[in-house]
């Protein structure tokens, strides 16, 4: 068992940066795992924005975040980030991270598979 708490939202103008940190607690850390962050606004599925595998530092992005997020985790600290540049009105939502304990995210064959999810924290991007 996991538990994941964000933190890093808030309202930004266009163009602007966030970074979002998950903090995640339990006896086996984020070791060997696959993490990955997700967003969802009112009316629409929820999305995935990043995933890093914390086993080899593998990172995949979608294309509509690609060149502008970077997601990244610090084993030691046992704590997942999501550096955002060039925020667009169009990355509004709720983020939230989440957990495919002990898995490769290659092995992961969709969102269902993440099983721990944080309780999200807002980002809000003003034009």
């Amino acid at each position: 068992q996991v538990q994941l708490v964000e933190s890093g939202g808030g309202s930004v103008q266009a163009g602007g940066s966030l970074r979002l940190s998950c903090s995640a607690s339990g006896p086996a850390g984020i070791v060997k795992t696959c993490m990955g962050w997700f967003r969802q606004v009112p009316g629409k599925d929820r999305e995935e924005v990043a995933t890093i595998y914390t086993g080899d530092g593998t990172t995949h992005y979608p294309e509509s975040v690609q060149g502008r997020f970077t997601i990244s985790a610090d084993n030691a600290k046992n704590t997942l980030y999501l550096q955002m540049n060039s925020l667009k009105p169009e990355d509004t939502a709720v983020y939230y991270c989440a957990t495919a304990l002990r898995i490769s995210c290659a092995l992961v064959p969709g969102m269902s598979y993440f099983g721990y999810w944080g309780q999200g924290t807002q980002v809000t991007v003003s034009s």
